[in-house]
């Protein structure tokens, strides 16, 4: 049976990775990789499903966090995914980040000797670096899979966690042409992202090397996540806020560094300035400091709010009970090669969105599919004519969920996409 280990810089337990990891693995999982006609029979593997496994770090590890772990474990090897962890190191970034790519090429290199995997399978560079210097060191060669996900190096540097074109933006670029010369096979996010690395691939879907790359943006599990009706379930949570009858402006995601979050606090202003009733919704991982204050400064009181965190299986819920959604993200060469995973998460659930220009392919999502409004200027008078054109925006839920089918379901785009790619290195 073929193989692969899918190394991943987050815990198991974060949203991403079950919302944007687990469910590719599932997807993978249903491919036939059986070889292609001329292939001799004594290389086809006897069964032509996938052996998956995935190695992640983790950072919460306490007695109880180690119990959980073993549930999970559990019901991951019941689905036919092996999981193991690595600790997680945040002191001294460096030096921490150094340890545990050393351990895990250790762990990777004997896991290769054991399990003698097809495919290392890298989410973005961190990953790669880790499982391309375990392949240097063994004698089984697997190939290695880079998954690009979006430019580290700039966006550390826009993010203004690293100067801009200091020595560790320099070390980075230096791993990344690196692993680019190293891998077997590329994934990126966006088209804006492949013309720029791969611009050949467009129409043979490989580089000049004749190494595969696919573009694969964020996409929706419809089956797991959103299966439900957003009409039905709009009312229940909305009586629970208190908020029926009052319009609902949503943001999900981390806050600071490249996402904007002055600039959405001072849309929802100018919503609340046309209607005292409008009402901010916030689904966030990150510090509820860095928004409250700038809502309350901005005249909302604590009705007309909320921020917290919500299961990855109840966004749906709090999605469906808004009616337009915001997505500020810096843009520049760092974000053409973004798919915000916000994106296809609001659309299938109708909501039209405001989004700020140049940022990975969303502007022509918005435009072709009339799915919302694109902010011309981060000024009031930018603002209201966005808040405008959305509220004249008709039919626009039904686009919108349309839209999320066609361009990001997890069966028919993500999964199909990686199982091409993993039928191409397997080849």
């Amino acid at each position: 049976m073929p193989g692969t280990l899918y190394i991943c810089y987050f815990g198991i337990r974060e949203p991403l990775v079950q919302t944007q990891v687990l469910p590719y693995l599932r997807e993978l999982m249903k491919g036939d990789y059986s070889r292609k006609k001329g292939t001799p029979a004594s290389r086809e593997p006897k069964d032509t499903a996938l052996n998956v496994s995935i190695l992640t770090f983790e950072s919460k590890r306490s007695d109880e966090d180690k119990k959980a772990f073993l549930k999970i474990r559990g019901e991951l090897a019941a689905e036919g995914i092996d999981w193991d962890w690595l600790p997680y190191h945040k002191r001294f970034s460096v030096a921490a980040t150094a340890w545990d790519t050393l351990r895990g090429i250790v762990t990777i290199r004997r896991f290769i000797a054991r399990k003698r995997p097809d495919i290392l399978h890298g989410r973005v560079h961190i990953p790669t670096l880790i499982g391309a210097l375990a392949r240097k060191f063994s004698r089984h060669k697997p190939k290695l899979l880079f998954d690009i996900r979006g430019f580290f190096p700039e966006e550390y540097t826009d993010a203004g966690i690293w100067p801009e074109g200091g020595w560790l933006y320099r070390a980075a670029k230096s791993v990344e042409r690196w692993l680019m010369r190293e891998a077997d096979g590329f994934v990126v996010l966006t088209e804006n992202a492949r013309n720029l690395l791969f611009p050949e691939s467009k129409e043979t879907g490989f580089d000049k090397f004749g190494r595969p790359v696919e573009v694969i943006p964020c996409c929706v599990d419809f089956a797991r996540r959103f299966s439900g009706e957003p009409g039905k379930m709009r009312g229940t949570l909305r009586k629970e806020l208190g908020i029926d009858g009052r319009f609902v402006l949503t943001h999900v995601g981390s806050l600071g560094g490249l996402y904007m979050t002055e600039q959405i606090a001072d849309l929802l202003a100018a919503a609340r300035a046309q209607d005292p009733e409008v009402f901010a919704l916030f689904l966030t991982q990150s510090s509820s400091d860095l928004i409250i204050p700038l809502l309350r400064d901005r005249g909302f009181a604590e009705s007309d709010y909320f921020v917290g965190k919500a299961d990855p299986l109840r966004v749906q819920e709090f999605l469906s009970a808004s009616d337009a959604a915001i997505s500020f993200v810096k843009s520049g060469y760092a974000t053409a090669s973004r798919s915000p995973t916000k994106i296809p998460e609001y659309l299938a659930c109708g909501l039209p969105i405001i989004s700020n220009r140049g940022v990975g392919d969303v502007d022509l999502q918005i435009e072709n599919n009339g799915v919302g409004v694109l902010l011309d200027r981060f000024d009031e008078s930018g603002y209201r004519k966005a808040l405008k054109g959305v509220a004249g925006l008709n039919g626009v839920a039904n686009r919108c969920r349309e839209t999320a089918r066609r361009e990001f379901d997890l069966n028919k785009v993500g999964g199909e996409r990686y199982r091409r790619i993993y039928r191409a290195l397997l080849d």
